[in-house]
Parts: structure tokens; C-alpha cells; sequence
């Protein structure tokens, strides 16, 4: 009945199996006159979905997560991992050969201090650390007396001889009607922002900000339409597009010529070359340029300008058109995840659904939409303890029976041409035990203290972080992972630059659209999460002195009522609770086909009742 045509099950290879692999990289590293190596997870341009051709981190250590690092050292290796997955990584890498270690406190440059010795020579492929990155690995082989030295090709390519090609996703136009905006009028903007930097040109070294730019969508890595490109933007004359030809149709590169010069990726050096020459100053992005640019600017007479990427921050305000598409996808989706939780309440209590059950069953249901493109993220399913592990992903292996008195974390999210959605639910199987309903109100309450949030303009995802924890932190709890992250349109799901963390230092503008989603993680016990996402509006507040926003919520998906403790909570959260259930009740019910989801929307969303 259900299958998923997004996401595979498989097990990914790992552990004790993939040891020979170090063993031949050492072997490669020696035959350079290397005593160490620096593998990042990461592409040309710091994607967070890889092609599989540069899935290196995953290949040598077994580790798939979708941030972390590896250093090889001759006597030593270690794979650095962050909060999310300290439980992940144990069971993916070999630990007797691999040490896990902290990606964040302290940071990788501290081991490296640590064990490099006087005339060691560390390797790193410039390519794929951007500059930021290559001097905290030089400071730190300085402080050590080690020579840091960029390779000119990666080492572990010389020793993974079955590596996949890199990717060649067909180009696809992303039309006015979703776009809202002319290539032409943001190739405006961004000559205004190249006049604010005061440089002749700028590098687009994310793809994200190239699809963008020029009205273009691909499919070149995993959920996320991006075609994996470069753009150079001079403050005079015509851009130019460095993109394999091989993915463009006629229609595609008629659409792109029309905006700017089209040439092959090998392109791009020599057109910076040529105009560093001049002693131009070319503006790269520093969270995603890579160092080797900023190398061949310099090596050119050229002058890099490090800075933050103007697109970025253009691309996270979204225009009318775009807001009105993702309002129209998220409805779309709500009637898929109403139609899934629906029978979820009903089959899961019998017994015999497992979590691969639960992730095909929901990819099933955003097919029947008829507008599906893809998932934004492999769907996570966790039941149980494995829905203690943050970025989980089930496989065949690891597949949990979901049984009474589980919790089950559902975070999932789709990509449709008009928006992009990420939800998260967790659902009680059975009766929750007081700990459960505990841990989940205060999740709640710190979700509800988010979307209820009024702030005056500037104000950064930082200040507003612990709103969403105080709840947790009143009894010793907390969660390792962001509170929020910027969301895309029809782009990625996890957008910069803005986000609600201890670390989101941009501010929240009207048009940004960002997640909810406080947790709590019990290891080997169960996981909890509510997802909502949230688009910046304007706050009509009479008598105000000075400009004031919020939130205003676009998910539309019941919160299960079974798990919340009603004495536990404020009026004013149980009228928020209540409101937000009113409103899903009133946009879907309409949309849905069926009586028997019409039945239990009905029920899931009838108002709470205090019980003070």
C-alpha cells in the first residue's frame, strides 16, 4: 500500500568493515610526505546535502550525520561530531581506531595542539575549507611548530577508486508565479550590494544564491533542489553562470543567457584570474567560499573581500508571491499529515507498524497531494529510545516496532514547487507515563513562548533561544540542538543566515520564514519535538514606539492533546493551544476528502479544558 520513492532503508556501511580504509589512506599520506589530514564533511561550497562523490567523511569513517569532521593523524584519528549526534557517531564508526570527539567545545584546532608535533605537515584540500577554516587549522599548526600544506588534489580520492561521478541534475526553469521576482531585478539588488561593499564583483559560491538569482532550480543533490553552480557578478556589464552544460536544455539555457554569459565550471578560475589581474577586489562569501578562491585571487594581484553573502539575507526575505505560495504548501501538506496521523492513531495501537512503516506511509500520503517533488530531509522516525537520537534515520537494521507506551517523533518535510515544509509531531502510542506528558508540557510551553514572541526590529534568534528553554531549564533539562532555522522556497530546508540559536546573530526580518522546534531527548528512553514553522510578520500593537514583528504560524498539523498536562500550563497557552487547533480544524476540514479523517481531525482538535 505505502512505499517511499525519496528514501532508502539501507545501512549505511560503517564500523569495524571500513578500518582497511584508513589503513590505505596512511598508506597514501605517507607516499605524499604527510603526517596528518584534515577531512571535512563538505563540498566545493559547504552544501549541507552532498552528492555522493563527495560524501568523503562518510566513506573513510562511516559516519553520515550531516555536520563533521575527521582528522587523520599517523598515530592518532579522530571523527568530531556536535550535540546532535554524540550517540549517532558511536555506532556508526569503528571506536577502536576512531576517537569522537567535540565538533564545537573544544574544537577540533585544540586536539590538533594537542598532538601535532615540531615538523609535522598537515594536508588539507583548500577546496573544500573555506578561509576562516584553513587559518584556525594554521593557527593551530603553528602554536604546534607543524607546517600546515595545501594539497592540489585530495588524497582520499587517490584511495576510494569506486567513487560516484559527480552529478549531472537536469537545469529546470523556476517560473514568475513562484519566483515573484525578475532575474533582472535581483541582479539590481545585487549591484546595489556590490556598491555597499565598495568591490568590483562578487562571487556567487553558493548555489542556493545562483538558483536563486537567476530563477533556476536542479537536482544535483538530495533533497534540495540545487543545481551546483557558480555565478560572478561584476558591478559593470554582464554576469556570468559556470554550470556543466550537460544539465541545461534549450529551454534552460535560453532562460540563462538571457540574464548572463553561461560557461563551463573549469571557467571560473580563469575569469577570476583575468579579473584579479587588474587588481580587482572581488567580495566571496565567507561562509561558503572556498579557500582555494581566495588563494587564486590573491596569487592573481587580485584583493578578496571576505564578507557575509549579501543573496543571502535578499533570498531570506521572502516577497509576496513567495509567501503566498508556502501558505498554499503548507495547507497542502497539512491535509497529508491529517490523513497520516489520522492513521497512525488508528493502526499503531494493534501493534504491527514499525517506523519504516510510518516514513513510507507519510511520503505515500504528500504523493497523493499530486504535487510532491521530493522530501526535504530524510523523515524521521523514531520510536522509543532511537527517538532519543536528534537526526536519527531508520534503516532496515535499526527498524523499531512501535509499541504501546512509545513515543513516536515524526520530523518530516516536503519540497513543492510554490514552498518548502518541516514538521514535527510526537505522538503517545498507548497511555504516556507522567514523565512523558511532563517533559512533552514543557516542550510545549516553550514552543507556545516562541510563536507568541513580539520583538522590535534587530532583534537576532539569540535573544529569543531561551525563550524556548526556560521551561526545560526550570527543571534541569535542556536540548543540544537550535531552537530554529531559516527555511527556503523551494530551496533548502535549513536556510541561512538568520536562525533562533544561542549562536543566530543575524537579525529576524518580516518575509524571513524559520522553525520551532524545542525537544527533549531522554538517551535509551524517547525523544520529543514539536515543529511549527513561522514566517516574520509585522505586530500591530496600538501605541507602540517603534517598529514591532512576530510570528505568524504557517504549520497546520494537531499537537497531540493526550501528552499535554493542562494544570500545568497558563490560560494564555491554553487559549493559544486551543486558537491553533480552532484555525487547523477550520482550513483543513474543508480540503479533506474522507469522514473518517474529517472524524478524528474533529477529535484531535476539540479545545483542552484545565483542569484548575
Amino acid at each position: 500500500m505505502f512505499e517511499a520513492h525519496f528514501q532508502t532503508f539501507e545501512e549505511p556501511e560503517g564500523g569495524v568493515a571500513l578500518t582497511a580504509r584508513l589503513a590505505a589512506f596512511r598508506e597514501e599520506l605517507l607516499r605524499r610526505k604527510l603526517t596528518g589530514f584534515v577531512i571535512p564533511r563538505a563540498d566545493q561550497q559547504q552544501n549541507e546535502y552532498v552528492p555522493p562523490a563527495d560524501e568523503r567523511l562518510a566513506w573513510l569513517t562511516g559516519f553520515t550525520g550531516s555536520a563533521g569532521m575527521a582528522v587523520v593523524l599517523l598515530q592518532d584519528a579522530a571523527v568530531f561530531v556536535d550535540g546532535r549526534y554524540t550517540v549517532q557517531a558511536p555506532k556508526q564508526v569503528d571506536t577502536n581506531a576512531w576517537s569522537i570527539q567535540s565538533l564545537v567545545e573544544p574544537p577540533p584546532e585544540s586536539w590538533l595542539a594537542d598532538r601535532l608535533k615540531p615538523e609535522d605537515r598537515l594536508g588539507f584540500d583548500p577546496w573544500l575549507h573555506t578561509t576562516a577554516a584553513a587559518e584556525r587549522l594554521k593557527a593551530a599548526c603553528t602554536k604546534a611548530g607543524a607546517e600546515l600544506v595545501a594539497v592540489d588534489t585530495n588524497p582520499v580520492d587517490a584511495v576510494w577508486h569506486e567513487r560516484p561521478a559527480p552529478p549531472l541534475g537536469a537545469v529546470t526553469i523556476h517560473p514568475m508565479e513562484y519566483a515573484g521576482e525578475s532575474e533582472s531585478d535581483k541582479l539590481e539588488r545585487i549591484r546595489e550590494e556590490i556598491a555597499r561593499l565598495g568591490v568590483d564583483a562578487i562571487v556567487l559560491s553558493d548555489s542556493h544564491a545562483v538558483a536563486w538569482t537567476f530563477n533556476i532550480r536542479g537536482a544535483d543533490v538530495s533533497h534540495t533542489p540545487l543545481p551546483l553552480s557558480y555565478a560572478l557578478v561584476p558591478k559593470d556589464g554582464r554576469p556570468r553562470i559556470f554550470i556543466d552544460h550537460r544539465k541545461l536544455s534549450n529551454s534552460s539555457r535560453n532562460h540563462l543567457e538571457a540574464a548572463a554569459d553561461v560557461q563551463e565550471p573549469d571557467a571560473l578560475a580563469t575569469s577570476l584570474r583575468d579579473l584579479a589581474a587588474s587588481g580587482a577586489s572581488i567580495a566571496l562569501d565567507g561562509a561558503t567560499a572556498a579557500d582555494a578562491l581566495s588563494r587564486l585571487i590573491t596569487d592573481a594581484g587580485g584583493k578578496p573581500v571576505r564578507s557575509s553573502d549579501p543573496i543571502a539575507m535578499l533570498k531570506a526575505m521572502k516577497n509576496k508571491v513567495e509567501i503566498k505560495g508556502t501558505v498554499t504548501a503548507h495547507r497542502r501538506d497539512a491535509v497529508a499529515l491529517a490523513k497520516f496521523l489520522a492513521w497512525v492513531d488508528r493502526e499503531a495501537p494493534k501493534g504491527g507498524l514499525t517506523e519504516i512503516d510510518t516514513v513510507e506511509a507519510l511520503e505515500t500520503f504528500r504523493r497523493g497531494t499530486g504535487a510532491l517533488k521530493d522530501v526535504s530531509f530524510p523523515t524521521i522516525a523514531g520510536t522509543g529510545p532511537n527517538g532519543a537520537i536528534v537526526h536519527y534515520r531508520v534503516t532496515r537494521k535499526s527498524n523499531r516496532r512501535i509499541a504501546p507506551g512509545d513515543l513516536l517523533l515524526i520530523d518530516s518535510g516536503a519540497q513543492y514547487e510554490d514552498g518548502t515544509t518541516d514538521v514535527t509531531r510526537t505522538i503517545a502510542i498507548g497511555e504516556p507515563t507522567d514523565e512523558m506528558r511532563d517533559r512533552f508540557t514543557r516542550v510545549l510551553r516553550g514552543h507556545i513562548a516562541i510563536a507568541r514572541a513580539v520583538f522590535p526590529d534587530g532583534t537576532t534568534g539569540a535573544q529569543i533561544d531561551s525563550f524556548a528553554r526556560q521551561f526545560l531549564w526550570h527543571a534541569g533539562l535542556d536540548f543540544a540542538h537550535g531552537t530554529g532555522h531559516g527555511v527556503g522556497s523551494y530551496l533548502s530546508v535549513h536556510e541561512g543566515p538568520a536562525r533562533i540559536s544561542k549562536l543566530g546573530t543575524t537579525p529576524l526580518k518580516r518575509g524571513m520564514i524559520l522553525s520551532n522546534e524545542p525537544g527533549y531527548y531522554k538517551t535509551d528512553a524517547f525523544g520529543i519535538r514539536i515543529e511549527n514553522l513561522e514566517l516574520v510578520v509585522e505586530a500591530r500593537i496600538e501605541g507602540a514606539e517603534q517598529p514591532m514583528n512576530e510570528f505568524e504560524t504557517l504549520t497546520l498539523a494537531p499537537i497531540d492533546r493526550r501528552l499535554i498536562n493542562a494544570h500545568r500550563i497558563s490560560k494564555r497557552e491554553l487559549s493559544w493551544i486551543n486558537d491553533y487547533h480552532a484555525r487547523v480544524r477550520r482550513e483543513i476540514t474543508p480540503l479533506l476528502d474522507d469522514e473518517e479523517t474529517r472524524t478524528w481531525l474533529h477529535a484531535a482538535t476539540e479545545p483542552l479544558v484545565s483542569s484548575e
